[in-house]
């Protein structure tokens, strides 16, 4: 894992959430060049923005939900037509 500055059972600021997420997605190589937008609140992070296939948006949810932490993730993400 990316930056893991965080005791096992301790509970993950959404602030460190938001960081842990962000690197995750930018250091991607099919989502870092992507224009999305990551927002947590609770532990649930948000993701919006656009990519051009179902399988990078399905893409994004599956890198997200990778992250420890994570309680739900709320996929906003459309397919540019």
């Amino acid at each position: 894992m990316i930056g893991t500055a965080y005791a096992k059972d301790e509970p993950v600021s959404d602030d460190l959430l938001f960081d842990l997420v962000n690197r995750r997605i930018i250091s991607d190589p099919d989502l870092g060049a992507r224009p999305l937008r990551i927002t947590v609140k609770d532990g649930v992070v948000t993701v919006t923005g656009a990519v051009e296939t179902e399988k990078l948006r399905k893409k994004v949810d599956k890198v997200v939900r990778k992250v420890k932490g994570v309680r739900d993730v709320d996929n906003q993400v459309v397919i540019r037509q």
